[in-house]
């Protein structure tokens, strides 16, 4: 992941629809747009035309119905990762988060904005706690720190806790330095009720940092008693790839295959016991029944067409893992003729067998099926299920390749539902996309890296059973089960 520098202000976005985009909206609900002209299912460039800077498209079952363009103190930042409980929405920024109240989703509107600068402040809620990530050096862990690039000398990197218990006016408590800092980290309930654990997840270490050196393949784990968050402490730091795990083909961007680290994301499906981990070179099922031991399962690696394992996802039946691969690191436009349908995309693993004899097993790729342009950061990103019962349905950010709507129930027969998205930036330094989408209580709420929140909506019959399921808190690295 990645950020910009961006200066004040936000461009005017438009939603005029032109051209091959009014032919594409009067197909019908949530068709795939098509061209005179196909490569693998793919409008060919010389067949497609693009939507204009910042002009709004879509798919006809799906529409914006908000728009909450960036706000000082976090004008500036980058818009990164969603966190949902109640009537809110919690949305992390490099420069800090803003809490939305989203009652009427129509008319979202900011609680309240918390300046604490430290890329990428990955967030994630629970009762009257908010965590956030730190991924940067910075001079001390206060929200006053300032850039320390050298790692020679002392930093801080790690997690930061809020209590929230006034959504206008959170108070910073507590903070817990990790090695190599926190890029993303996930909420994994104990089975006591009585604490959390944080599972941080970073990589690339570097003998010239103090803090994080190699070799670094772990996660630091976290464990916050809930009636007391500041006694929040490190409780373990298990060896996940004990044999180095992917050592990478050397080859550089866009033929290259990372070298696992350490992990770059991790989803639990804590009723099941069950993690998925994204890790840079590999694909891993872990055993979580002993949460600060995680117990490798199963293990893919996929050198082919994986550059960079990203997130993870299960189906709520538990029994299959998309995995995501974040080419070009989420700043390369990967969404082309040149790339192809197979890489930057996502990958449906099937989950076979019984405990340790359990198997992960490929069956299909998944990416979008509109080329962007070269000036177009595109490739598979974070996403969540949509709640219908029966149906593997996903909703998922493709950064300036906009949002997707997408049904994996055949694991080898993925189908498009929908699509939203804008046109290239037409201010570069408000580019970057949807970072996260993620369906919650009937709509669909993206982040978007320059241009602030979008509230989405989706009207299409595969989709308008998940209305009906209500949820009071999603944390989408902390898959639950609906449709009890």
């Amino acid at each position: 992941m990645w950020s910009f520098s961006r200066p004040e202000g936000v461009s005017v976005v438009r939603s005029t629809l032109r051209g091959w985009r009014r032919r594409a909206l009067a197909v019908a609900a949530g068709a795939a747009v098509t061209a005179t002209a196909m490569v693998a299912g793919v409008p060919s460039v010389a067949a497609q035309e693009f939507p204009a800077p910042d002009e709004i498209v879509s798919s006809s079952n799906m529409k914006q119905v908000a728009h909450l363009p960036p706000t000082a103190p976090l004008v500036g930042g980058t818009g990164t990762d969603i966190a949902f409980q109640g009537r809110y929405a919690f949305v992390g920024n490099y420069l800090g988060f803003t809490i939305y109240d989203i009652k009427n989703p129509k008319k979202t509107k900011i609680v309240s904005q918390v300046l604490c600068p430290g890329s990428q402040n990955d967030i994630s809620v629970t009762g009257n706690l908010l965590f956030v990530s730190t991924d940067s050096r910075r001079s001390d862990d206060s929200c006053n720190s300032t850039s320390q690039n050298d790692g020679t000398k002392p930093y801080w990197e790690g997690m930061k806790i809020f209590d929230i218990s006034d959504k206008s006016s959170p108070r910073y408590i507590k903070a817990v330095a990790t090695d190599c800092g926190s890029h993303t980290h996930t909420l994994v309930p104990d089975k006591k009720g009585r604490s959390v654990y944080l599972y941080v997840s970073s990589y690339s270490p570097s003998a010239s940092l103090s803090n994080c050196q190699p070799p670094h393949d772990k996660i630091s784990i976290i464990e916050v008693p809930l009636r007391h968050p500041t006694q929040a402490r490190i409780v373990a730091e298990p060896n996940l790839f004990p044999d180095g795990g992917n050592p990478g083909d050397g080859n550089p961007w866009p033929n290259g295959t990372s070298a696992t680290t350490g992990c770059h994301d991790i989803t639990v499906y804590a009723e099941k016991d069950l993690a998925a981990g994204a890790c840079m070179g590999d694909g891993v099922l872990w055993d979580i029944s002993d949460r600060t031991a995680p117990r490798e399962i199963d293990r893919v690696q996929d050198d082919e067409h994986f550059a960079f394992w990203h997130s993870a996802t299960f189906n709520n039946a538990g029994t299959k893992v998309i995995f995501t691969d974040e080419l070009g690191g989420g700043g390369a436009a990967t969404c082309n003729a040149e790339i192809g349908d197979e890489r930057g995309a996502d990958g449906i693993y099937d989950i076979s067998g019984r405990g340790d004899n359990r198997k992960l097993n490929f069956k299909s790729y998944f990416k979008i099926d509109r080329y962007q342009t070269d000036d177009e950061n595109c490739v598979a990103h974070n996403g969540s299920l949509i709640p219908v019962k029966g149906k593997d349905i996903m909703v998922q950010s493709w950064y300036m390749g906009g949002v997707q709507v997408w049904d994996f129930t055949d694991s080898s027969n993925p189908k498009r539902i929908g699509f939203w998205e804008r046109g290239p930036a037409a201010d570069p330094a408000e580019g970057g996309g949807s970072w996260s989408a993620y369906y919650y209580n009937g709509y669909i709420y993206s982040s978007d890296l320059g241009k602030g929140l979008d509230v989405l909506e989706i009207n299409d019959p595969r989709t308008n059973k998940a209305k009906g399921v209500k949820m009071d808190e999603l944390n989408v690295q902390t898959q639950g089960r609906y449709g009890r």
